[in-house]
């Protein structure tokens, strides 16, 4: 499927050919994309321009693509369906030399242990695949770790004290891209780099060109670099806006933004116009407080409105609010199913096949025989066509599975259409 975790916004400038048939002309001037990090005193992330990353020669691609003895194999570390009904979530390891690589696999499973633990993830980690991309490094660990001067030789060039702003932790794009598009599907990509130093960073808006919207970064071994990962999703699956403003970064006078956690509204406009958040207004919110209209977001201090205080968009280490719970999930029902199976419905089973099924756990499973649902089989994840009730008549029947994920945490009824599906397959005539 196709998304992407992170948040890069490359602002790059191209140039347009001037006759059918020219080649562009480079831009005028030097490639740039803004980037998000995070310094940590706070938890407050901060956005700046760092130069875009060169495009890789054909050279270096083939290089990629070629690899050495374990350079770019990938891992399946949770499988949980088919990539056309999961989000994939791909990690690549940067630092790592190749005695490394089973540190980096432990160190995937760590961090997705830590990000699939904060809501809604862990009330949908069944929606979910993840993948792990060998990227084999010469130096073990990354430049700029624990000081300026320290370079080392990584494979995806991985340094903190980017544009000379420490905590900023940036890689080759380019280099990313090769690696993430050996994996079978990536929707969310995340460098893991092999470092203990707070850090991280987020590159959005790439989808155009790689398939997912984006790239985030982050250290492998410090306890609070999941957070950035999770703040980055924010932006990628969710479609979320940042809630923070930079103090004294004036007043916001431009139309209705279309994020769906910013407003030029205030509460009362919001419910009388039934708009943005309106439906979850006055509700207690999991990141504290109730749902209003708070004043300061999307960089400006005065202007715009966010639902509450303090959620993971504006600081880390905060929950999502009612509103961003609601648009993580959206986001992921916008590339994974809430019913999935590895039996094919494309061709008849028999009475002895045994049927899985996986839907998150806020879903209700259901099945049933010819239209007729088989009660006592509610909440199961597999089944047999034979113990479900299948005569052996000659005839051919038909066996449904349905989910219809009940959650609490959506009101939106355009969204609530994603929440169930069906899926039929024929049992052959026995």
């Amino acid at each position: 499927m196709s998304v992407g975790v992170a948040a890069v916004a490359v602002a790059t400038t191209a140039a347009v050919a001037t006759a059918e048939g020219a080649s562009p002309t480079p831009p005028a001037g030097p490639r740039t994309q803004h980037v998000e990090y995070f310094n940590g005193a706070d938890g407050h992330p901060r956005r700046t321009t760092v130069p875009a990353s060169k495009p890789l020669a054909p050279s270096e691609k083939a290089a990629i693509a070629a690899g050495t003895a374990g350079d770019g194999d990938v891992t399946s570390i949770v499988q949980s369906g088919p990539v056309n009904s999961k989000l994939d979530v791909v990690f690549i390891g940067d630092g790592y030399t190749a005695a490394q690589q089973e540190d980096f696999h432990s160190d995937v499973r760590a961090k997705w242990a830590k990000i699939s633990a904060v809501e809604p993830y862990a009330t949908y980690r069944g929606l979910f695949n993840v993948w792990a991309v060998d990227a084999v490094s010469k130096d073990s660990g990354v430049s700029g770790d624990p000081t300026q001067d320290v370079v080392r030789n990584t494979a995806l060039n991985s340094a903190f004290f980017c544009d000379g702003t420490e905590r900023l932790l940036c890689v080759d794009t380019g280099k990313v891209e090769s690696y993430a598009a050996k994996v079978p599907a990536a929707d969310l990509v995340v460098v893991l780099s092999n470092s203990a130093k707070y850090g991280g960073a987020g590159y959005n808006d790439v989808s155009s060109q790689v398939g997912y919207d984006g790239i985030a970064t982050a250290s492998s071994d410090n306890d609070q670099s999941d957070q950035i990962a999770v703040h980055e999703t924010g932006h990628s699956l969710g479609k979320l806006a940042d809630e923070y403003d930079y103090g004294q970064s004036g007043t916001y006078s431009g139309p209705e933004p279309a994020d769906a956690n910013l407003s030029t509204l205030s509460a009362d406009q919001m419910t009388a116009q039934q708009k943005k958040w309106y439906r979850w207004m006055g509700q207690q919110s999991p990141d504290g407080g109730a749902v209003g209209a708070f004043e300061g977001g999307g960089y400006y201090q005065y202007g715009l409105n966010r639902p509450t205080e303090n959620s993971i968009m504006r600081t880390l280490g905060q929950e999502f609010n009612l509103p961003g719970r609601e648009a993580m999930i959206a986001g992921f029902y916008r590339y994974a199913s809430v019913l999935s199976s590895p039996v094919s419905t494309h061709h008849a089973v028999s009475r002895g096949t045994r049927i899985r099924v996986s839907a998150p756990a806020s879903a209700q499973l259901t099945w049933s025989v010819d239209g007729r649902e088989h009660k006592a089989a509610r909440g199961k994840s597999s089944i047999v066509p034979r113990a479900l009730g299948v005569p052996a008549d000659g005839r051919p029947h038909t066996v449904t599975a349905r989910a219809i994920d009940g959650t609490k945490a959506v009101r939106d009824p355009a969204l609530r259409k994603l929440l169930s599906r069906s899926l039929t397959w024929h049992v052959a005539p026995q």
